[in-house]
C-alpha cells in the first residue's frame, strides 16, 4: 500500500468530505496507538504554514495524549472502512485496543513520530503547533447550546502540515 507524498492542499475536498460523513481517524501516540474518530477539523493556512485543527473534548482518552503528544496523524478512511469509524468513535481507549479489535494495520509515519493507518488512503502528518480551549464566554450562544449542551467544551489542536500521503 505505497502512497506518495502530495501538496498540503491536493486532498482538502476529499478530506472536508469525509469529516462531514464517517470522520476521519486521529492518532496522537506511538503508545497506546488509539485512533479516535473526528468530525470536527479545518485546514487552511495559519501563521504562514498549512495548518490543520483538530477538535477533541477533555473527557476523551486521547485528549491526554493529544496534550503530550509532539504531532498527530488524520488518516482519512474509505467508505468501506465506516464501521472502524463508528467503533473508534464509539469506544474509548481506555477500554478497549481498538487496532486489535478492527484489524486495522498501522504503518510508522513518514515525517513524524505517530503511526499512521495503512488502510486509509489518505493521511496527514502534523507537528503540534499550539492548543487552546474553546472560550464559551465568546463562543456564539446557538453554538454553545447546540454543541456543548453538557459543558464539555473542546481543545482545539493546531498541527503543521509536515507531510500529506495519498496511495498511490
Amino acid at each position: 500500500m505505497k502512497k506518495n507524498k502530495i501538496g498540503a492542499f491536493d486532498a482538502v475536498s476529499d478530506t472536508v468530505a469525509c469529516l462531514g460523513s464517517q470522520g476521519a481517524l486521529l492518532i496522537a501516540a506511538a503508545e497506546p496507538v488509539n485512533p479516535m474518530t473526528i468530525g470536527w477539523g479545518t485546514i487552511g493556512i495559519v501563521w504562514g504554514k498549512p495548518v490543520f485543527a483538530v477538535l477533541v473534548r477533555p473527557s476523551r482518552f486521547t485528549h491526554g495524549l493529544m496534550e503530550k503528544a509532539a504531532a498527530f496523524s488524520v488518516n482519512v478512511p474509505p467508505q468501506s472502512l465506516g464501521d472502524v469509524c463508528m467503533f473508534c468513535g464509539s469506544k474509548s481507549g481506555r477500554d478497549v485496543d481498538k487496532i486489535a479489535e478492527t484489524g486495522i494495520t498501522v504503518q510508522p509515519g513518514k515525517s513524524i513520530d505517530v503511526p499512521t493507518i495503512a488502510d486509509c488512503p489518505i493521511h496527514y502528518e502534523c507537528r503540534m503547533l499550539h492548543r487552546n480551549q474553546v472560550d464559551r464566554t465568546t463562543l456564539a450562544e446557538d453554538v454553545a447550546a447546540s454543541a456543548y449542551r453538557s459543558g464539555d467544551y473542546h481543545t482545539i489542536f493546531w498541527g503543521e502540515i509536515v507531510g500529506v500521503y495519498k496511495r498511490a
